[in-house]
């Protein structure tokens, strides 16, 4: 107890000196001064204060429903130390009142240690010479000057523990260790938060709903996400917030060094202040806890995870909540998961170029490294600890020598600071730790998933296991749950992706051990199966479930193919490609179907007849609709219809000849008479096989043909009996294919209303199924029906949509077979030609979704002229 001296001492406004003080009772500290000009100095004197186990009293931490003056008092009659920080501003004299709220705060400081720091200037408002005049004539005030945060933090610290050794002292630290029964546990003093020394950027919806979470009555909040993502750094930034919710305090608990889970409840007790009780370890905790309302942070938990239950059990008989963090969960019920992604690409890239500025202060982001900026960035998947290491490289080399090392990350993403847990001083450190964490099954799978260039889908993932489905799922999960895959949904498909660094890093496994071949050929294998299934569906109503998800198994199926290519597996590489055949021309990839073509037809010593002619199909009939080699490949395609009529395939004979169709229209005088004649044999192949889809595909090749002609009437009866059928089997593709031809046969007549719809038609169809090629051609229909109605802006605005389109995603352009070729030429050269540049400038750098939605009003509106 105080003698009655230091009883009259204290200075503390209101309280007893001597009294036993509840742990969030910490001398509170507050800290005056203006807060835009002197904001850094604020942070710095905050940590200050918050590294000696204070409570800093400042406006900024936290909004309150009162007025300013009465706010500030009531923290000053609450405060047992005076901070003043002062530099050039007086600061804002509030209407009705003579002083700012400066020289206010200090006029209303009660008698407490009062703490002066005085910034150097040549340039300070009259006003505050005369506030510092008087201070310096307050003998009860301490006054020093500096010149930056650094030489402020030093003082300030100093001074505060100055203080506490000379005011504050109540206690002799150097007696024997306390008996059981003179300890209270409910006075012990809290392990207060860390203080971050850099900003939290991009987390603000995180920091949002984190903090959101912990106010609302959640009492088991884990937020979880791989190493290096930012979960303790996100975490005490919610439990700052969350602080007024929380008025027993904050313990907070780091769980990096314990190691074992039977040491975890030592670490609590520690953080909160235990040191001897004659309790068990356990005992003692909850009888500190109590029915104490506060938050205990458990940082890293999954170094004793094991020891989950037992600490999360503590909040059964106490009113304390519990807020942690762990690379995987908890798995303990009542359990509220947070996970935490990666960083949005504008967030990522300001993290990235503030550290980068750490370390070199002249760099800045510039139209030179744009473009390099933004795919380091990309490649590093917005993981903060990635970033910072990376953006360290940035003073030994430029961001485009940085780009190309990208392909081996790994070396690059290390040297973290000195004081980061050594786990954490590389990526590869990081992900070593929790790969350490997984069972061997999953760690298996985790390797071999490591040979799917982009994401995978939960059956591929199944495959890979090479398992029971049981021990594959434990093992899925067990990967989602470290952070180590991540899951999205795509539709009604859960769809996974690995970061980069973690798929290099399992890639280098791979070869280290030998076991890449092994896993490529798995994936390869998958996706042959896969093909054999998905190909026979395409030309059914399963159309519709497969086309999107083709669409996201694309990359994986080039590198398939490119790897049945390389190991000379020509056959299985036909076994991918013929099947999908469709899928390749809907998806606008015919470029690349030809290469793989091509290059089979390379090594044709290696090839079956069938797959011979499926490479000849792919690479001669599709350069058909490149016009490219029109003499040189009527006759391969000739001898590959004949291959497919000697195996039986009727199917494929049919389609040669619709291939064959085509290439004679490339002729220097096309030949419209054999190509009619191959169009009609093929459509008599698919009637005599009882195919519906396969009858729309000649049907439509007929139409088109007619159209070539102006056989206006003829090709109109052949696209509207083509949507009739497609309509009765679930074909989109081709329902709007024929919407597209039926839309330019309107513009050739002059009927632009319906042309109008016929476009929309096919770009609702082609958006809901993901063809890009057909997104581009809708529009370049709306382009022509926009010139012909004399609006030359908004037609540019649609032709540079499509031509943007067609650039980013590689999508040739046979203008053989397009129909807006002379209304381009027309408006380029008539008095328009300014406005529909202008227009098409536009159009190139608008968001596709912008111009898609412009063209279905345009549709509305003149569905809506139509029933006026």
């Amino acid at each position: 107890m105080l003698d009655d001296e230091a009883a009259a001492e204290t200075m503390s406004m209101g309280r007893v000196a001597g009294v036993i003080r509840t742990p969030d009772q910490r001398l509170r500290v507050f800290v005056s001064s203006t807060l835009k000009e002197l904001a850094p100095e604020r942070r710095a004197v905050r940590a200050a204060i918050e590294r000696l186990a204070m409570a800093p009293v400042m406006f900024e931490l936290g909004a309150r429903p009162h007025p300013p003056r009465a706010l500030y008092r009531a923290y000053l009659e609450q405060s047992d130390i005076f901070v003043g920080i002062y530099w050039e501003q007086y600061g804002w004299v509030a209407p009705g009142e003579v002083v700012s709220g400066l020289e206010d705060e200090w006029n209303l400081a009660p008698a407490i240690p009062k703490l002066i720091y005085l910034k150097a200037s040549e340039h300070r408002d009259g006003r505050l010479d005369g506030l510092l005049d008087r201070i310096r004539d307050d003998d009860s005030a301490s006054y020093m000057a500096f010149t930056d945060g650094a030489e402020l933090t030093g003082l300030v610290t100093a001074d505060l523990a100055t203080l506490l050794a000379e005011r504050f002292d109540t206690t002799d630290l150097r007696r024997p260790a306390l008996a059981a029964a003179e300890v209270d546990v409910a006075s012990t003093e809290l392990i207060g938060l860390p203080s971050p020394r850099t900003t939290l950027r991009g987390r603000e919806r995180d920091l949002d709903r984190l903090t959101r979470v912990l106010t609302e009555g959640e009492r088991l909040v884990t937020v979880t996400g791989p190493g290096g993502i930012g979960k303790s750094r996100l975490a005490v930034a919610a439990a700052r917030a969350a602080e007024t919710s929380f008025p027993d305090g904050i313990a907070f608990v780091d769980l990096t060094r314990v190691g074992e889970a039977r040491r975890a409840m030592g670490a609590v007790a520690n953080a909160l202040g235990i040191r001897d009780t004659g309790h068990s370890l356990n005992e003692a905790v909850r009888m500190s806890l109590g029915q104490r309302r506060m938050l205990v942070l458990l940082d890293n938990v999954e170094h004793v995870v094991d020891a989950a239950p037992e600490l999360c059990a503590l909040i059964d008989d106490s009113a304390a909540s519990v807020l942690a963090t762990s690379r995987i969960p908890l798995r303990v019920d009542g359990e509220v998961l947070m996970e935490l992604g990666p960083l949005a690409p504008a967030a990522a890239e300001q993290v990235f170029v503030e550290r980068a500025r750490a370390g070199k202060p002249d760099f800045q982001r510039t139209s030179g490294n744009a473009e390099a900026l933004t795919a380091v960035i990309a490649a590093l998947d917005g993981v903060p600890l990635a970033l910072e290491l990376a953006a360290a490289r940035l003073r030994v080399m430029t961001p485009g020598a940085l780009v190309e090392r990208l392909d081996h990350a790994l070396p690059l993403l290390a040297g973290g600071g000195r004081d980061l847990p050594e786990r954490q001083r590389t990526i590869r450190a990081t992900i070593e730790w929790s790969v350490r964490l997984l069972s061997d099954d999953a760690r298996r799978l985790l390797l071999r998933l490591g040979v799917f260039p982009t994401g995978f889908a939960l059956e591929a993932a199944v495959w890979m296991a090479q398992g029971d489905e049981t021990t594959a799922l434990d093992a899925v999960s067990a990967l989602v749950e470290g952070s180590l895959i991540r899951e999205r949904d795509h539709g009604q498909r859960a769809w996974y992706t690995m970061p980069v660094p973690i798929r290099e890093y399992v890639r280098e496994q791979l070869e280290g051990r030998g076991e890449l071949d092994e896993a490529r050929d798995l994936h390869a294998r998958f996706y042959v199966q896969l093909a054999s299934r998905a190909g026979p569906a395409l030309v059914t109503p399963e159309q519709r479930l497969w086309m999107p998800r083709l669409v996201d198994e694309r990359d994986e199926l080039r590198a398939a193919i490119e790897y049945l290519l390389q190991s000379r597996r020509l056959d299985e590489a036909a076994e991918i490609l013929w099947p999908l055949l469709w899928f390749w021309f809907m998806g606008s990839q015919l470029i690349e179907a030809r290469a793989w073509g091509t290059e089979m037809l390379a090594a044709k010593e290696s090839l079956s007849p069938r797959s011979n002619a499926i490479a000849t199909l792919c690479s001669h009939a599709l350069a058909s609709w490149q016009s490219l080699e029109p003499v040189r490949m009527l006759r391969p395609i000739a001898r590959a219809a004949k291959t497919f009529r000697r195996e039986g395939d009727r199917f494929g004979q049919a389609l040669v000849l619709l291939t064959l169709a085509t290439a004679r229209l490339t002729k220097r005088i096309p030949d419209y008479i054999g190509a009619v004649r191959d169009a009609r044999k093929s459509y008599a192949l698919m009637e005599q096989i009882g195919d519906p889809f396969g009858q729309n595909m000649s049907e439509t090749t007929l139409g088109f043909l007619a159209l070539l002609r102006r056989d206006f009437a003829g090709a109109r009866g052949r696209f509207e009996q083509v949507i009739v059928r497609c309509r009765e089997i679930d074909d989109l593709f081709l329902e709007s294919v024929a919407h597209y031809h039926l839309g330019w046969i309107d513009v050739q007549t002059g009927n632009l209303g319906q042309a109008k719809y016929r476009f929309g038609e096919q770009l609702r169809v082609t958006t809901d199924i993901g063809t890009e090629e057909g997104i581009a051609l809708s529009l370049e229909g709306f382009f022509a029906t926009s010139a012909r109605e004399g609006d030359a802006e908004t037609a540019g605005r649609f032709f540079g949509a499509a031509e943007a389109l067609r650039v980013r995603k590689a999508l040739f352009w046979n203008r053989r077979y397009t129909f807006h070729t002379k209304t381009l030429q027309e408006i380029r050269g008539g008095s328009d030609a300014a406005q529909f540049q202008a227009g098409r400038v536009d159009g190139r750098n608008a968001d596709l979704d912008d111009v898609v939605a412009l063209a279905f009003s345009m549709v509305r509106g003149t569905q809506l002229a139509a029933f006026a």
